[in-house]
């Protein structure tokens, strides 16, 4: 039984040396600075940036075969610690959120059948393309919630709202929602246009209280060439100053003002931009430092 023991050990030894032999034969060297770009990442390993993980990407990144900012969870600040890893130069590209482009609350949007089916909206988007009379509303029933892995995205009044705190501006919400009504916008941006309808002015009064009917007061009471109507409302948001004019007009009340930020205070007053325009808002007292 001893000299059985004692054969196994050796053995063991024996196979050991070998295999460390072979694995420093065999091993392949990293660059340091690989490593450091898997560390430079938040490590969520969400795919968000399309690859398997965050493993994957920091190797795509160091092989020069995604960019700097591939990582959207990290945001400029990962960015910035990766070109600084690489020796380059960081992007200035802008913080962004996700929105959700629709207000139609069951308060607000009509409804055309009792919808009975799975309460998932790509389910709900092969039934007649959903409960509601409009085809372009948010059916409600919290895809985007679900999928989103960083929980933050509360669905409220079968409505999903967004969490300032909590999203990472990933995209995964973007991608889930069947009705293409989540977006990623700039986190200075406060106003917004709460509809993403492409019918007709008395159609959109059918289906919803809060819809965008293509009047063009905002697009002509804007001083700084930020809304125009097309198929629907839109806000150019590089030459959006926050003013709140284009609110104040439209009959609707589809353009609104996102007042649950966490930065509101630091959004650009109409007078600190140029050009400078301020006549027309003081006219309609809109100007937010009269507030």
């Amino acid at each position: 039984m001893i000299y059985a023991i004692i054969l196994l050990g050796a053995i063991g030894i024996i196979f050991g040396i070998i295999l460390g032999v072979v694995n420093k034969k065999l091993s392949v060297k990293t660059d340091p600075r690989e490593e450091a770009i898997i560390d430079a990442l938040p490590g969520a390993n969400c795919g968000a940036c399309g690859f398997a993980g965050c493993a994957a990407c920091g190797a795509a990144i160091f092989n020069g075969e995604a960019p700097i900012d591939a990582c959207p969870v990290g945001g400029p600040a990962c960015a910035e610690a990766i070109a600084a890893i690489l020796g380059v130069e960081a992007s200035s590209a802008e913080p962004s959120i996700a929105r959700v482009a629709c207000n139609g609350s069951p308060d607000n949007a009509k409804t055309l059948y009792d919808y009975t089916g799975a309460k998932s909206c790509i389910v709900a988007k092969t039934s007649f393309n959903g409960q509601k009379m409009c085809d372009f509303s948010c059916f409600g029933f919290g895809s985007c919630a679900a999928a989103c892995p960083f929980e933050a995205i509360d669905m409220v009044n079968g409505l999903p709202v967004v969490n300032r705190k909590k999203c990472t501006s990933c995209g995964i919400c973007v991608s889930t929602c069947p009705q293409t009504l989540m977006h990623l916008v700039p986190r200075k941006q406060h106003v917004f246009v709460n509809c993403s309808n492409l019918i007709k002015g008395k159609a959109v009064m059918a289906a919803c209280k809060v819809g965008c009917i293509k009047c063009k007061k905002c697009e002509k009471t804007c001083e700084f060439d930020a809304i125009h109507v097309t198929d629907v409302a839109r806000i150019d948001y590089d030459k959006c100053t926050n003013c709140q004019a284009c609110v104040a007009v439209c009959p609707t009340k589809c353009i609104t003002v996102d007042t649950f930020t966490d930065d509101f205070s630091k959004a650009p007053k109409a007078e600190d931009t140029e050009p400078a325009g301020c006549s027309s808002c003081a006219s309609r007292d809109t100007c937010q430092s009269k507030e």
